[in-house]
């Protein structure tokens, strides 16, 4: 009987499998369990692995670069050396980059919140005087991309996501659209499916002609370097292939270290063209007269260089590996054959996205929090919050240590079975 799904079974054999559910469940009730995997946290055994960064300065002589000190006022754009650590790590030029401070999301939101007061270097108009603004979101993405335009009153519109990448046949024919001024883009490993975009992919994004002149590709390329299984995967240069193509000022790449050294105390970059960065450089100079140049350099010095980097990240991996492994084995052993559930199997990224049985996944969320497992909540990973299936949900391995890992994940399998079984059932078997 295991090896039959859930749809080819008998009610009363899957009224025999439902009390075995509620055996279990009760259960795990019992353990009191508080774990937490709602968000992609590094463990603290990634954050003790480069902790000695902390100590890469040591004295004020090292703050010293080039003549100038770096504790103090300029370089607006970032140090000349951590411009080029950057453009070595995307595949740009060091005139290419503006890094910032931990958070690249900072970076992103202020680049949409200048659009909006003031207009892209391209903008006819800043885009608070347009009538209205629509924005792509391939989903399942990531909610705080999300978040960001919603806040600024844009007209989120989803984009289904393949293996391969967003619809491109989609995308392509909504760009024709003036009122269409961008789109939210996890190229690498993405938040939260895993996929990494095809080249043609890639291609076709570099290639777009939408109508929209001052039309943005957001290119969060948060897990540039962050395999966990197998070898590094070179990924090209969106900046030089938009340039190829003829519209240099249609993209904006983002990236940092914040799954790299700390995520509280990293650094961040913005590429795009040498154009588009003097002209955001100017407007940020409004803002702030540098950032944290001395976290900059630290940073440098601390992690060289690509290739050196590289070897750091392969730390991570033997610390991250075994987590996501163990995620992947739990969600084989508990659903395979079940037709209730199917995931990706990523090789990078920090998630694990699991589409469940449609009308399922806030009941089977709903259950896990009951158990003391916290996750994402359900729909989070689609604009405004509404998956339309009510079936998708992600799984963040990265925080907890790998035995309550695995005892979250038996939490999970557990309540989503449920979930699958009331409905099957026609009647809510746990209160």
């Amino acid at each position: 009987m295991d090896l039959a799904t859930y749809a080819c079974r008998s009610r009363e054999e899957l009224r025999i499998e439902a009390k075995k559910m509620i055996s279990r469940y009760g259960n795990l009730l019992q353990e009191n369990l508080k774990l937490d995997m709602s968000r992609g946290k590094p463990s603290k055994l990634q954050l003790d692995l480069v902790s000695d960064i902390m100590t890469e300065l040591t004295d004020a002589e090292q703050c010293i670069i080039n003549g100038n000190d770096c504790r103090n006022y300029g370089d607006l754009a970032g140090l000349r050396c951590a411009r080029e650590y950057w453009a070595d790590v995307l595949g740009c030029k060091p005139e290419q980059t503006f890094v910032g401070g931990n958070a690249s999301l900072s970076l992103m939101h202020d680049l949409i919140a200048r659009a909006y007061t003031h207009g892209l270097k391209d903008s006819p108009r800043p885009w608070c005087k347009e009538e209205r603004i629509k924005f792509l979101c391939p989903s399942p993405g990531y909610d705080r991309h999300f978040r960001i335009t919603e806040h600024f009153g844009f007209e989120l519109i989803t984009v289904p996501m393949h293996p391969e990448g967003p619809d491109m046949d989609v995308i392509e024919d909504l760009v024709k659209d003036p009122q269409v001024k961008g789109v939210w883009c996890v190229p690498k490993y993405s938040n939260p499916q895993g996929y990494t975009y095809s080249d043609e992919t890639v291609d076709r994004f570099a290639n777009l002609k939408p109508a929209a002149p001052d039309f943005a590709i957001m290119w969060d390329n948060a897990y540039c370097v962050h395999e966990f299984d197998g070898e590094f995967e070179p990924f090209r240069d969106i900046v030089s292939l938009c340039a190829e193509a003829g519209r240099p000022n249609m993209v904006y790449e983002f990236a940092s270290t914040s799954k790299i050294t700390f995520p509280g105390a990293g650094i961040s970059v913005m590429a795009s063209s040498e154009e588009n960065i003097k002209y955001h450089t100017k407007l940020i100079g409004v803002q702030t007269i540098s950032y944290d140049k001395v976290n900059q350099l630290r940073h440098v010095r601390y992690l060289k260089d690509k290739a050196h980097t590289l070897e750091l990240m392969k730390k991570h991996a033997e610390i991250l590996g075994p987590k996501f492994e163990m995620v992947l084995k739990m969600l084989r052993s508990e659903l395979t054959n079940k037709g209730i559930a199917h995931w990706h199997h990523p090789k990078g990224g920090y998630f694990v996205c699991v589409a469940a049985m449609p009308g399922t996944a806030k009941r089977t969320l709903e259950l896990c929090k009951k158990a003391g497992v916290v996750m994402t909540e359900a729909g989070a990973t689609y604009p405004y919050g509404h998956d339309p299936h009510d079936s998708m949900i992600r799984i963040a391995p990265s925080l907890p240590p790998i035995e309550e890992l695995e005892k979250a994940m038996l939490v999970f399998c557990t309540c989503l079975k449920i979930a699958a079984l009331e409905k099957y059932l026609g009647l809510e078997i746990i209160e």
